[in-house]
């Protein structure tokens, strides 16, 4: 194992086209002004044998939100292993190499889109949340308000990148949003000096969108009032003269679901991702929680990958703050004990019931789950894709 450097480039795309197939001209060249920068930082890694690429893991730089707070994400993408080495245990060194690496780098978390499970939950990550595309009808977007009903939205350009992830903090941070995150700022540039991607923005939202075809797509819509909510959508919807359907990135309880007039079906794609705790006691110090609930108990905590995550847990949370403290094993107590694969599910909000069925959680009380249910519950989700 070892960093990849400007000069592995063409065998990393070489790799990249035989995992996930060939990429555009176009498509190649923003590949290249996107990774290049990250290179030095130690955030491509590559196996080798001999000389020869065998393997690739990237570990985008994010901030994730955890009930409003954000927290230091590593994006884990671009996992490939060469055809002809696959099955000799490459993957397993990509994965472990990775996770220490996201801790070098202080990522406490960790997420990423499977193109298959095994591999992942086998070092740890579990399923968490999805990435939701909705498919809604243009012409009732349209009619959802008027672009100069109050609200002055104007084009965005590379330089409105800070602008933009500030908007992101503050509508999550007021929403208590669970599981979005805000993009590297170089990564944002590159993308938004794409001339077929359209952005506007207002004071406390914006849109991003593209046409697909004859119809549009929708990649990223944050608005943190009615009023803007409505500006933008109703500017997306404006299209609806040639586009039928618009399909876009939303939270499970996007408020559009409501404002629009008519809704009996939605038709929601979903992807799948998965979440990692890297460092759990700077994790749960990061989180947010909700202001009402609290929580003194211990856990405990398995991670073969990560050492300095097993042991035993005392969490305290309190006035929407947390904190997880190593202690010795309680005497007599009973403790419910995770995997490393069921801490990271609880801590991205789902059940404990659920993860007991399911072998992640054993031991500790019908009142303890309640009351780690109720401190870690959240509807985690995605907006953005790597």
């Amino acid at each position: 194992m070892r960093d990849l450097s400007a000069d592995d480039l063409n065998a990393v795309l070489d790799n990249r086209k035989r995992a996930f197939g060939p990429l555009s001209p176009d498509n190649v060249e923003q590949w290249r002004k996107m990774i290049s920068p990250i290179l030095p930082e130690g955030r491509y890694l590559g196996a080798f044998d001999g000389t020869r690429l065998v393997g690739t893991s990237r570990i985008n730089r994010y901030e994730q939100w955890w009930h409003g707070r954000p927290i230091s994400m590593g994006g884990v993408a671009s996992v490939t292993v060469a055809p002809e080495d696959r099955g000799r245990g490459v993957g397993g060194l990509l994965m472990r190499s990775t996770i220490e690496r996201c801790a070098e780098l202080g990522h406490v978390a960790s997420a990423l889109y499977p193109a298959t499970t095994p591999l992942y939950r086998h070092h740890g990550w579990e399923h968490a949340g999805a990435r939701n595309r909705v498919t809604l009808p243009a012409e009732g977007l349209r009619t959802l308000g008027s672009r100069d009903g109050g609200v002055k939205l104007r084009r965005v350009g590379p330089d409105d990148v800070p602008e933009l992830r500030r908007i992101l903090g503050r509508v999550y941070g007021a929403a208590r949003a669970s599981g979005p995150m805000a993009t590297d700022e170089r990564f944002l540039r590159v993308w938004l000096a794409d001339e077929n991607d359209y952005a506007y923005l207002a004071d406390d939202g914006f849109v991003i969108y593209r046409w697909d075809g004859d119809d549009i797509d929708v990649d990223t819509l944050v608005a943190g009032s009615e009023a803007t909510a409505r500006a933008l959508w109703s500017l997306v919807g404006s299209a609806s003269s040639v586009a039928r359907t618009v399909t876009a990135s939303l939270e499970p309880d996007d408020p559009v679901l409501w404002l629009l007039r008519e809704r009996s079906t939605d038709l929601v794609e979903q992807r799948r991702w998965m979440f990692r705790l890297v460092d759990l006691a700077s994790a749960v110090g990061g989180r947010g929680y909700p202001a009402g609930v609290a929580a003194d108990t211990v856990i405990e905590v398995d991670d073969p990958q990560r050492p300095a995550n097993s042991g035993f847990w005392h969490l305290a949370v309190a006035s929407g703050a947390g904190t997880a403290t190593a202690v010795r094993p309680p005497a007599g107590a009973e403790v419910p004990r995770f995997t490393i694969g069921g801490v990271s599910a609880l801590y991205a909000g789902v059940q404990p019931g659920a993860l007991r069925r399911a072998g992640l959680l054993t031991g500790g009380t019908p009142e303890i789950d309640d009351v780690l249910g109720a401190v870690f519950a959240a509807k985690p989700y995605m907006i953005d894709y790597f």
